[in-house]
C-alpha cells in the first residue's frame, strides 16, 4: 500500500477547484479542453473505462504559455477528487492520471474498456450494426483519451497529409511541412529494459527532444509471438512485408508497436505537456469542475465569452475571452457544444428550438471513425498474458515488481506487440463501381493488431487475439442534441457498415487476418477459433459475422472539419477558425476532414501543435 500511494501525487498550485478560486475572469485565452471528473474506485482492477479528448487542449495551453504575456484558462469537467477505496481504510487523491494506478500502468489499459464513473456514457447506434446499442466511451479525466487509450502511436501515410493540404488548400498540411511539428510533440526513448533497438525502428523519422514520450515495447513478447510473425514475414513477403518503421511516411507491412510510454509508464497529454515542469506557469490555469455548457456571443459575429457549470441543475458562471476561445473538447463535444450555443443548420437548431446565430450546416455532421471486429484464437501455450488478466494475486506480484523497478516488467507495455497494415490490392472488384478512399499508394486500408491474450475476463485458457479494422471507412454518421439541456448526451450516429464499400473492405480484413495466421510459422500454435467464425468461413459467413459483431474503435473526427477560406461546406477554416466568426477556433480532431489511416491521438497532437503556432504568430 505505501508503496502504492508514493505513486499519487501532490495538489498542483495551477489547478483550481471551483470558479471561486480563480484569480479573474477574463483570460487572453479561455480553452476548452479534454474532461476530468469525480471517481469512486475499489484499488485499481475496478476501473473499467475509455476516454477520448485530450491532446489538442493540453497542448494549446502549454504552448501558448510559453508566451509569459498571454494568459490561458483551461476547462475542465468535473470535481478534482476521487474516492479511492483500499481495504480498511479509503483516501482522497487527486483526480488525475498518475494518481490511478490503471491510468498509469500501461498493461492496464486493458481494463478500460467499459463505461463508469470517469465516462461520459455514451451510447451510438448504427443500422449496419444491425442496430445494436453500443457503449461509446468518452472520458473525463485529465489527458482525456491520452490518458486510458491503447498509447499506440501511428502517424499515418505521407498520403493522408499532402491530401489534407491539397483539400485545403494550405500546403502547410502536408506531409514535409509538419514533420517539424512530428518532432515537437515526440520525445523517443529508450524501451524500459534498455534491449537493441536496430532494425525495430528508424531514428531518422523521429524526434528525440520533444515533449511527449514514444518508445518501442520495454519488455518482449514471448518467442511464440515474436518468432512466428518473423515467420509470416519471411514466409509471405509480398503481403506481409517487413516495414522497419510504420512512422516514415509508408506504414504498409508488419512493424513493431510504438507507444506513448515513457519508462514503463504511460505518457499522456497531462503527464507531458501539463506536467509539473509547466503547470506551475504563474500565466497556465486550470479550472475542474466546470463543463462548458453554450459559448456567448459578445458581437456580431464573435463568441468570447464561455459559460459553464459544475452540475446540471448547478449555477452558470462565465469566463470571457480577450483574444480568443479555443475548443478542443475532441470530435462529440465541440459540435455538441457549438450547437447549444446556435451555430450550426439554422434549419435544424430551429427544430430544436434554438435561435441560429451563425450559419454553419456541417456542424456535426460527416462523422468518420475506424471500424474493428475482434478476432480471438486458442493456442497451445502457456505464455500468453491471460493469467494477467484474471488472476487478481498473480497481477499483485506483477504490480509490486513494476512499482519496485520504476516500471519494468509485463506491466510496462501496452499488450500488443506488432502491427500489419495492408491495402486491397489494386484489382479488387469493389473498385469497379467505387473510388478508392485511401488517401494514395503509401496509404493503408487494412490493419491487423498481434495480442498475446483475449483482454476479456476469460475463465481458463490461453489465446491470441488479432483484430482485423478498417482504416478507410467512407460511411459518414452526425452527432445531434438529444434535448436542450447541455447536460444530456448528444444522438451519435456512426452510421458504420451502411457502404458498399465499407462492408467488402472489412471483410477482406478478416479474409486479411486468416490468411496471416495460417502461415506455417502458426502449425501447432493457433488450435482453434473461439468464436464461430470459422477460418474458412465463406464471404457470407463473414459479412453476417461482422455486421453482428464489428464495433467503431472510437478513433473518430471530422464533425467540424476543415475545408478551403471561403468554401460554402466544412466548419472551420484552414487557419482553425470556425467559419463566419471572430475570435472563435477549433483545435481537436473533428477537424479533420478525413481520419488518417494512422491513430487519432497522434494526428490530434500534430494539428495541436501547429495551431499553436498559428495562434501564437497572430496574437504576436
Amino acid at each position: 500500500l505505501s508503496l502504492t500511494l508514493a505513486f499519487l501525487p501532490l495538489c498542483w498550485a495551477a489547478i483550481y477547484d471551483s470558479f471561486a478560486d480563480l484569480p479573474q475572469q477574463h483570460f487572453d485565452f479561455v480553452v476548452v479542453g479534454g474532461q476530468s471528473t469525480v471517481c469512486i474506485r475499489k484499488f485499481y482492477l475496478d476501473s473499467e473505462h475509455n476516454v477520448a479528448g485530450g491532446a489538442g487542449g493540453a497542448v494549446v495551453a502549454n504552448r501558448l504559455t510559453e508566451n509569459p504575456k498571454f494568459s490561458v484558462l483551461l476547462l475542465e469537467a468535473g470535481p478534482s477528487y476521487v474516492v479511492l477505496f483500499i481495504p480498511s481504510r479509503f483516501a482522497f487523491i487527486p483526480a488525475r492520471p498518475e494518481g490511478l494506478l490503471n491510468y498509469t500502468v500501461p498493461f492496464f489499459n486493458v481494463f478500460l474498456r467499459r463505461p463508469g464513473p470517469l465516462d461520459w456514457n455514451y451510447t451510438v447506434t448504427s443500422a449496419g450494426l444491425n442496430n445494436r446499442v453500443l457503449t461509446w466511451p468518452r472520458g473525463r479525466i485529465l489527458g482525456g483519451s491520452t490518458s486510458i487509450n491503447g498509447m499506440g502511436y501511428v502517424r499515418g501515410s505521407k498520403d493522408d497529409y499532402d491530401r489534407y493540404a491539397a483539400v485545403s488548400g494550405d500546403p502547410g498540411w502536408g506531409w514535409d511541412a509538419m514533420q517539424s511539428y512530428f518532432r515537437k510533440n515526440e520525445r523517443w526513448t529508450r524501451p524500459t529494459d534498455d534491449h537493441n533497438e536496430t532494425g525495430m525502428f528508424d531514428p531518422i523519422f523521429h524526434g528525440f527532444h520533444g515533449i511527449n514520450s514514444v518508445s518501442l515495447a520495454g519488455y518482449p513478447s514471448p518467442p511464440d509471438i515474436d518468432n512466428r510473425v518473423a515467420g509470416v514475414v519471411k514466409e509471405l513477403p509480398e503481403e506481409f512485408p517487413y516495414n522497419e518503421d510504420a512512422n516514415s511516411g509508408s506504414p504498409l507491412g508488419v512493424s513493431w508497436v510504438q507507444s506513448t510510454i515513457k519508462h514503463g509508464k504511460r505518457s499522456s497529454s497531462f503527464t507531458s505537456y501539463l506536467g509539473p515542469e509547466f503547470s506551475g506557469r504563474p500565466n497556465l490555469h486550470v479550472l475542474i469542475n466546470a463543463q462548458a455548457t453554450r459559448l456567448i456571443q459578445t458581437s456580431a459575429t464573435a463568441f468570447q465569452t464561455v459559460e459553464f457549470a459544475s452540475s446540471r441543475d448547478g449555477p452558470r458562471n462565465t469566463v470571457t475571452a480577450t483574444k480568443e476561445v479555443i475548443l478542443s473538447a475532441g470530435s462529440i463535444e465541440t459540435p455538441k457544444l457549438l450547437m447549444n450555443s446556435g451555430i450550426g443548420d439554422p434549419q435544424y437548431l430551429s427544430s430544436m428550438g434554438i435561435k441560429p446565430r451563425v450559419s454553419i450546416p456541417d456542424v456535426g455532421k460527416n462523422l468518420s471513425v475506424h471500424l474493428a471486429v475482434n478476432l480471438i484464437y486458442s493456442v497451445n501455450s502457456t505464455q500468453t498474458f491471460d493469467e494477467i488478466i484474471r488472476n487478481e494475486t498473480f497481477r499483485d506480484g506483477l504490480l509490486a515488481e513494476w512499482i519496485k523497478t520504476n516500471g519494468t516488467g509485463p506491466l510496462g507495455i501496452s499488450y500488443t506487440s506488432h502491427n500489419i497494415f495492408t491495402r486491397l490490392p489494386e484489382d479488387s472488384l469493389i473498385f469497379e463501381n467505387n473510388t478508392d478512399p485511401a488517401a494514395g499508394p503509401r496509404s493503408v486500408h487494412l490493419q491487423g493488431t498481434t495480442q498475446n491474450g483475449d483482454i476479456s475476463l476469460t475463465a481458463e485458457g490461453n489465446y491470441f487475439s488479432l483484430p482485423a479494422t478498417l482504416l478507410t471507412p467512407t460511411s459518414r454518421g452526425s452527432v445531434l442534441l438529444k434535448s436542450l439541456d447541455p447536460f444530456d448526451d448528444p444522438l451519435i450516429d456512426v452510421a458504420s457498415l451502411n457502404t458498399e464499400f465499407d462492408i467488402f473492405a472489412l471483410r477482406e480484413a478478416i479474409k486479411m487476418t486468416h490468411r496471416f495466421i495460417q502461415a506455417k510459422a502458426w502449425e501447432g500454435y493457433i488450435l482453434q477459433p473461439v468464436s464461430n467464425l470459422s477460418l474458412g468461413a465463406t464471404d457470407e459467413e463473414i459479412e453476417s459475422y461482422i455486421h453482428a459483431n464489428a464495433a467503431p474503435n472510437y478513433h473518430v473526427v471530422s464533425t467540424a472539419s476543415f475545408s478551403p477560406r471561403g468554401a460554402s461546406w466544412g466548419v472551420v477554416d484552414p487557419d482553425f477558425r470556425v467559419k463566419n466568426t471572430q475570435h472563435l477556433r477549433i483545435v481537436d480532431a473533428s477537424v479533420l476532414l478525413y481520419v488518417p489511416c494512422g491513430f487519432t491521438m497522434t494526428a490530434t497532437y500534430m494539428v495541436a501543435e501547429r495551431a499553436s503556432d498559428m495562434i501564437k504568430a497572430f496574437w504576436k
